[in-house]
This record gives C-alpha cells, sequence and structure tokens, in this order.
C-alpha cells in the first residue's frame, strides 16, 4: 500500500521489488543495471509521480544542480534578458538558476566570489560582461574546479569557454547605413570606460567612418555610461555644438532613448532634423517613438547557448552569435 503524501524512493523501491540502491542508480542513469530492471523502477516512478529530492541527488552525485548568473552589469533590461535566456536553455532539465550580481570595483571582489562558489558549490557559471573581460575572475573559476562561460562582444577565452557576438561588424554596418542616407556630421554615444563592448563598437564606427573616407574626431565624441541620464546628457553635449551633427550613433538603446529627449528638449524632430541609431534592440526600442533603428544584440539567444554549454556537450552548442542592423523609423537622409 502506498505511504500518504508525496510518493518517496522507498515507495518506489517497494513496489518495484529492489533496493533504494538500485533506484537510486536508475534515477543516476547509472550503467550498472540490466535492462529490464531499470525499466520496472521508471515504470514504477512515472506510475506514482514520483520527483527525486534534488538536494539529496546533488549529495550522491557530489555536485549541486545549480548554474550561476554572475553579473556587475548597469542595464536591468540586459541582466533580464540574459536571465531569461539561461532559463531557456535550462528548460526541460534538472538544473536550476542561482542570480548574483557583484560589484566589480570593490577591493574584495575575487574574495566575495570565491566564497560564492565554495558555499553554493555551483555547478557552472556564466560570466556576463564586463566582468566576463576580467581573466582573473575566469582563472578563480578553473581554480575552483567550476565550469564557467564568459559572455562577451568579442572571443575572450577558447570557443568552449565562450558564447560572443560581432559588435565591431555590426556597428561598422550601423555607421555605414546613416552614411549611405546622407550624413556626414555624425555624433557618437560612447559606452563606459573599461567595457570591452564599448572599445569593440567605437572601433566598428571609426573603420565605417575611415571606409568613407572620414574620422571621429574628439568633438564628436561623448562618453556615456549606458543609462538614459547618461545618454541624455551626452547627446546634449554634442548638440551643443556648431555645427550640430545631424545623426548621432549611441552604444546602447538606453542613451539613445536619453539622446531621443535631449534633442526634443531642443525643438529638433527625429529623424527630420536628427536621426539616432541605438544598440540592443531592448524592449524600449520598439516603443520610442519614433520606433529606433538599433542594433539587435542576441543575448537571450547567447545566454541560452551559454547554458547548454556549461551543462551539455559544448562542442555541439554554438559560439559566435552575430547583431544585425534592425531599421526603423529614427533614420532619415539629413535636411542640409
Amino acid at each position: 500500500m502506498r505511504s500518504s503524501g508525496q510518493p518517496t524512493i522507498n515507495d518506489v523501491a517497494r513496489l518495484a521489488g529492489v533496493s533504494k540502491k538500485t533506484v537510486s542508480r536508475v534515477i543516476n542513469d547509472s550503467p550498472l543495471l540490466h535492462a529490464e530492471t531499470r525499466r520496472r523502477v521508471e515504470a514504477v516512478i512515472r506510475e506514482l509521480g514520483y520527483v527525486p529530492n534534488p538536494q539529496a541527488r546533488a549529495l550522491a552525485l557530489r555536485r549541486n544542480f545549480l548554474i550561476g548568473l554572475v553579473h556587475d552589469n548597469p542595464n536591468a533590461q540586459t541582466v533580464m534578458n540574459v536571465q531569461q535566456g539561461m532559463l531557456d536553455g535550462l528548460r526541460g532539465t534538472e538544473f536550476e538558476l542561482v542570480v548574483r550580481p557583484i560589484d566589480r570595483a570593490a577591493p574584495t571582489m575575487l574574495d566575495d566570489l570565491r566564497h560564492v562558489l565554495e558555499r553554493q558549490r555551483l555547478f557552472g557559471v556564466l560570466l556576463m560582461p564586463p566582468i566576463s573581460e576580467d581573466d582573473a575572475i575566469a582563472r578563480l573559476c578553473e581554480a575552483l574546479g567550476c565550469r564557467y562561460v564568459r559572455m562577451g562582444s568579442a572571443l575572450l577565452d577558447t570557443p568552449a569557454r565562450m558564447v560572443a557576438s560581432n559588435d565591431r561588424v555590426a556597428v561598422a554596418e550601423a555607421a555605414a547605413h546613416l552614411l549611405a542616407s546622407g550624413h556626414r556630421r555624425i555624433g557618437f554615444i560612447g559606452g563606459p570606460a573599461g567595457f570591452r563592448s564599448a572599445h569593440e563598437r567605437r572601433a566598428g564606427f571609426e573603420a565605417a567612418l575611415a571606409a568613407a573616407g572620414l574620422a571621429l574626431g574628439e568633438a564628436q565624441v561623448a562618453a556615456g555610461d549606458y543609462s538614459f541620464a547618461g545618454g541624455q546628457a551626452a547627446a546634449a553635449r554634442l548638440l551643443d555644438a556648431d555645427p550640430q551633427p545631424t545623426a548621432i550613433f549611441a552604444c546602447n538603446d538606453e542613451m539613445a532613448a536619453g539622446a531621443l529627449h535631449a534633442a526634443r528638449a531642443r525643438g529638433l524632430a527625429v529623424p527630420d532634423d536628427l536621426s539616432i541609431i541605438g544598440f540592443d534592440d531592448s524592449a524600449i526600442a520598439a516603443h520610442l517613438w519614433p520606433p529606433l533603428t538599433t542594433v539587435r544584440w542576441p543575448s537571450r539567444t547567447m545566454a541560452a547557448a551559454a547554458a547548454r554549454k556549461l551543462i551539455e556537450d559544448e562542442a555541439t552548442v554554438p559560439t559566435h552569435f552575430p547583431s544585425a542592423l534592425i531599421p526603423r523609423g529614427s533614420v532619415a537622409p539629413p535636411r542640409c
């Protein structure tokens, strides 16, 4: 007779006529079983609706079924996209997601992360930019025997430990789109110092201008911090120049949205008086008016692939995920 409440491993063993150890071997996919025994135990598990205790299974296998997302990223929407992508990749598996923010500027950052990895005994971690660009963090994961995958805008590690986009190429395409529309006075709102993505995106922008025989002067550049307010302030500096730029490329959509507000505060219409392009293709890009032309960064797809790299045979999962220009209504030919 079945015990009351949730079925237990004892119930499965009794009804299948085997020991608890045999049931455990079935659950843990041990090869040390006869096929008929495995089929009988699996049939009882299905009949009872038995769900193995994850803590007990982790203890038996000497590992936790936990995958970590470690980040220090100023853009909450990007973190949410990556989190959703990891859940996509883990769906249908026994693994659960643990999200852990860290402060990369803290002097105790490496010790803090070591404490987390040792205490949680994570099976693996996805390192988001910009901390993914820190080789010391990768070495720490390796020393602790914790699998890791680094996410970035360029290849930073071996393919088995990377999911990377092509920011430099994609931004060059965005700049070429502005040039093909007739723009020559183009402002550039950069990303935070120390972010590899900021470096890659500026390099792509400059390469496209150089191919057109143009150079990016310092008066055309304003530093940003990937925030709305930062983009608004940076665009204000660019628009205070004489002559004003006829177009602005911002290194993410949050700053592009700030640039759009700065333009309207000066009575400029987008795209008639000022064209704007962002980067990410976040939800805000399609909700602005006019809808924002942007570069789609496949963060969710990259994160799903990273999760699979951590729990599967990484050789079967892609490493490179190209970004692509998404033309919308915020770009038009200049009036003059």
